[in-house]
C-alpha cells in the first residue's frame, strides 16, 4: 500500500511539473514576440532612445531616422535581411512575413485515421519592410495583403 501511495505522489509531482513545463513555455514563446519583452530584457537599449522613440517604440511604431536597434525593439527580428546599395552608400532592408491561413469552407475534415485529413494551406507574404542607411531608417512601409 505504501508502493501505492508513493506511486501517486510521483504520479502527481510528475504532472505538477508537466504543467508547469507547459506553461512556461507557452509564456516564453509567446512572450518572445512582443514589443514589451524586448523592452524588459533589453532596457539599457531602450532607454538610450529618445523620449519620442520611446514612446514609439513601446506602441509597435517606427519613424525614419529611427536607428536599428529601435526598430528591433518595436518590430522584432525580420524574417529576412537583404543587403543592398542606395546610392554608393551600403544600406539594408529588413523584411517581416506574415501566414495566414485563407477563410476555410466547412474544413478541417478529418474521416478516420485511414482516411484523408484536409489541413489548409498557409499563404506567406510580406507584411511590412523597413530601410536602413548608416544605421538609420530612411524608408519604411506596411503592406496589404494579396
Amino acid at each position: 500500500m505504501a508502493e501505492a501511495s508513493s506511486y501517486g505522489m510521483t504520479g502527481q509531482a510528475a504532472r505538477v511539473a508537466l504543467t508547469f513545463a507547459i506553461t512556461a513555455g507557452a509564456l516564453i514563446f509567446s512572450g518572445c514576440g512582443t514589443t514589451g519583452y524586448r523592452i524588459s530584457q533589453h532596457p539599457d537599449m531602450y532607454q538610450s532612445l529618445s523620449p519620442r522613440d520611446q514612446a514609439l517604440v513601446s506602441q509597435g511604431q517606427i519613424r525614419p531616422g529611427m536607428t536599428m536597434d529601435a526598430v528591433w525593439l518595436s518590430w522584432g527580428t525580420p524574417d529576412q535581411k537583404i543587403p543592398n546599395n542606395m546610392g554608393g552608400r551600403a544600406a539594408e532592408t529588413w523584411v517581416y512575413l506574415r501566414y495566414e491561413t485563407p477563410p476555410s469552407y466547412g474544413g478541417p475534415y478529418s474521416y478516420g485515421p485511414f482516411d484523408w485529413t484536409y489541413i489548409p494551406p498557409k499563404f506567406v507574404h510580406p507584411s511590412r519592410g523597413v530601410t536602413f542607411a548608416n544605421g538609420r531608417v530612411v524608408f519604411f512601409r506596411y503592406f496589404t495583403p494579396p
